[in-house]
């Protein structure tokens, strides 16, 4: 008998049911613990395949069978802009779109051009682990600015952002809507972020790879550089369709710069050290961006329904605890009411592989990857009730 089931049952789309058995694929996810009973509910992509429709312009893009040396085709930056301004109400000038193979790659050239070695980047914590070792791969120092948590949702301490600033703080590296919290920060937190970007000098950088995964009707993502405010006309925007569609392999995303000086500096700041986006993967990025919706939509009724799982679940583990996500696939818990030690160690003791919360700069918690067929979820849940039973100190 399943002990989390869904209330009331729901039915199942064909395309989310089932997934391909993804062990001796070099896949990073399932080959950590190769060889062992751990199910891997850790980094951040899906375990179902790909819309037919990306699946099909790779195979067009394949049946050229020429591969050389690419930079974004005609349709790369027309096909975001289009989607951006469909989905967000966000309109964007293609030409401040460059392509670089990933987010956290944009990120380090971010850090590169815009600060110098000792520099500060400010980040609020806990959040996705590139946003914290990334600074000191560079030079550069991180500062770690808390969220609050709150029963229903994590907010800014203003009042820890304020005083986190000194004079060698030059960046601010938003994660939005939020990784692994799923928070999605509302216009006036993003406009009080903006008017302390402008009153200390800073640029913000705002990785939005999960933009288009908000699972609530009521809940609207608002890109931080669509804002009309002086900070938002100066922000790099950093997007991808990896999430969304499960292409994180094919290694592309887009940079939307506005400035032209720092948007031809970008293109040349690899220096040969940043390799170009491959065909394949321009080819999925406009295929996703122009006929991803209605997959997307169908994934969504799927997210929410694992959330609800989730709660569900959590609710009947003493101890757990965690803020429904307003996006993502992902479910932060809070394990430090069970008095579990280490709660990484006893999950996977228990066969369950999640992410490590100090990785993310916060003890005490694990991040659950939902993005698998629910059967799949349900036997993680089972395993995480077992890791906390186990692991429990006695009375």
């Amino acid at each position: 008998m399943n002990p989390f089931p869904l209330a009331p049952a729901a039915p199942v789309d064909p395309a989310f049911a089932d997934c391909p058995d993804r062990r001796g694929t070099g896949s990073e996810k399932w080959d950590r613990w190769a060889g062992r009973d751990v199910l891997p509910v850790w980094v951040a992509d899906m375990d179902f395949r790909a819309p037919d429709e990306i699946l099909a312009a790779i195979r067009d893009r394949v049946a050229h069978g020429v591969f050389g040396y690419t930079h974004a085709p005609p349709g790369f930056a027309p096909a975001l802009a289009a989607h951006l301004g469909r989905l967000h109400g966000w309109e964007v000038d293609p030409d401040l779109v460059v392509a670089t193979p990933g987010v956290v790659t944009g990120l380090a050239i971010a850090a590169r051009l815009l600060s110098a070695p000792d520099d500060e980047i400010l980040t609020f914590t806990p959040v996705y682990p590139p946003f914290l070792t990334l600074p000191g791969l560079a030079g550069r120092r991180v500062v770690r600015v808390p969220l609050a948590q709150g029963t229903d949702r994590w907010s800014i301490d203003h009042d820890a952002l304020a005083t986190a600033i000194s004079p060698r703080t030059k960046l601010l590296w938003l994660c939005h809507p939020h990784n692994p919290t799923g928070t999605v920060f509302s216009r006036s937190d993003l406009l009080a972020i903006a008017d302390v970007a402008v009153r200390h000098g800073l640029t913000v950088v705002s990785d939005e790879i999960w933009a288009d995964l908000v699972l609530d009707d009521d809940v609207r993502h608002v890109p931080f550089a669509s804002l009309d405010h002086p900070a938002a006309r100066g922000a790099i925007t950093l997007t991808a369709p990896s999430k969304t569609w499960n292409l994180a392999g094919l290694g592309c995303a887009a940079a939307i710069v506005p400035d032209p000086r720092l948007r031809k500096q970008w293109r040349m700041a690899g220096g040969g050290l940043v390799p170009m986006v491959s065909p394949l993967g321009y080819a999925a990025a406009e295929a996703a961006w122009r006929h991803g919706d209605d997959w997307r939509r169908r994934l969504l009724v799927v997210l929410r329904q694992h959330r609800e799982l989730v709660q569900r679940a959590l609710a009947a583990i003493p101890g757990l605890s965690c803020v429904p996500a307003r996006a993502t696939y992902l479910a932060w818990i809070d394990c430090r009411g069970t008095g579990v030690a280490d709660p990484q160690a006893a999950c996977e003791a228990a066969g369950l592989g999640p992410s490590d919360g100090r990785d993310f700069g916060a003890a005490g918690f694990v991040r659950l990857n939902t993005a698998c067929p629910t059967p799949r979820l349900e036997e993680a849940l089972r395993r995480l009730a077992r890791a906390c039973a186990a692991d429990r100190p006695p009375a």
